[in-house]
């Protein structure tokens, strides 16, 4: 159905789009991103630098093209579980919440990446190109992003504290 896999190409396009767009954001500024990840309580912050900034990339060029979209999703759930934790979760529900943001917005694109994951990439994707669309979607998607949770929980836990008020 045309409908349907036009639906899924846009979700994963602006899905993709906004984080390639934070990804080379924080390559481009480099030191002020690692200002920042040290300042919300992160320890080592060119290591969080390197990693925030290319699974943003990573992820966006894998939900733009649909390759290993479910992979590249649960890298998004892992992104914003962490931004979730580390920000918004403070400032309440209200993304024009100040000073900081409130979790909507993370959670918008939290759970439209976990439905990706599930539903899968659609046929206009690298994935059903090459023949792996159907392994990757339902319980397979639905088990890489808990796994995505899982690997933002074992991040926070060695690298995060949150700093004192």
């Amino acid at each position: 159905m045309n409908a349907v896999n036009a639906g899924l190409l846009v979700l994963r396009v602006a899905l993709g789009a906004v984080l390639l767009a934070h990804g080379v954001k924080h390559v481009r500024n480099k030191n002020g991103t690692m200002k920042w990840t040290e300042s919300i309580g992160f320890s080592a912050p060119a290591v969080q630098w390197f990693f925030m900034s290319f699974a943003e990339i990573g992820v966006g060029i894998s939900l733009i093209v649909g390759l290993l979209t479910s992979v590249g999703a649960a890298g998004l759930i892992s992104l914003m579980s962490v931004a979730y934790w580390t920000v918004h979760r403070h400032a309440g529900f209200w993304v024009t919440a100040r000073p900081d943001e409130g979790w909507e917005y993370v959670l918008v694109l939290g759970a439209s990446a976990t439905g990706l994951a599930l539903f899968g990439p659609g046929e206009w994707s690298v994935d059903d190109a090459i023949g792996i669309a159907d392994s990757l979607d339902a319980w397979v998607g639905l088990l890489l992003v808990v796994g995505g949770v899982v690997a933002a929980a074992v991040q926070l836990a060695v690298f995060y504290r949150r700093p004192a008020d």
